[in-house]
């Protein structure tokens, strides 16, 4: 005697997708220069950032080309992401809003794990990520939200393992669910490692 499998689904998973930005040696040295621009103004603000420096305000509504480019490509991404994962509002009838910061990570320079309350998306581009031979230098990791799974580790399945890390590269973003649990891991490269981070909310248009 067998048996078939009728179907197969998902449930309750949590999408993460990453883009890559083909042409982009140019954007990443527009976007340092800016960034540089930024810092000799405003020494910045401390949120989950340990020993780096946070942009303030909102990246996103400064006027200069790097960061005018990136907003375009972001919410590009940020849509694509949202028809992908299969929402079946009309998103021309919502109104797209994002938030955007630079991060620079100096050595030793990390983000502490936090969420992004409120927010639908959010985001990494990555503008600098030195490159390191081993360890976990540059990586970002997300934890996995659900707390009563301990008994599936055993069976060591990619989809139910506590944890997940990569290291994107330059002209590489990332975009999650802002309630995912993330952090980034301690730089160890003598090279900055600079990103623009980003949250990603949907409104009913007024």
């Amino acid at each position: 005697m067998m048996i078939e499998q009728t179907k197969y689904e998902k449930l309750f998973s949590t999408p993460l997708f990453r883009f890559h930005v083909p042409d982009h040696a140019k954007l990443n040295k527009t976007l340092l220069e800016e960034g540089e621009a930024l810092r000799a103004r405003s020494g910045g603000v401390e949120k989950s950032n340990r020993g780096g420096w946070h942009s303030a305000g909102n990246l996103f509504e400064e006027e200069m080309p790097g960061t005018t480019i990136l907003r375009g490509l972001a919410q590009e991404a940020v849509m694509n992401a949202t028809r992908k994962c299969g929402a079946k509002a009309d998103l021309d009838e919502l109104r797209l809003k994002l938030f955007a910061w630079m991060n620079a990570n100096p050595v030793g320079g990390y983000n502490a794990p936090h969420t992004h309350p409120g927010a639908h998306w959010s985001g990494v581009y990555y503008v600098s990520q030195p490159k390191v031979e081993s360890g976990n230098s540059g990586m970002i990791e997300f934890l996995d939200p659900r707390t009563d799974l301990p008994n599936w580790r055993l069976l060591n399945a990619s989809a139910f393992k506590l944890k997940k890390k990569i290291r994107p590269m330059p002209g590489e973003m990332v975009i999650f669910p802002s309630y995912l649990v993330h952090w980034v891991y301690p730089n160890e490269a003598d090279m900055e490692r600079v990103s623009v981070a980003f949250n990603a909310t949907f409104k009913r248009k007024k």
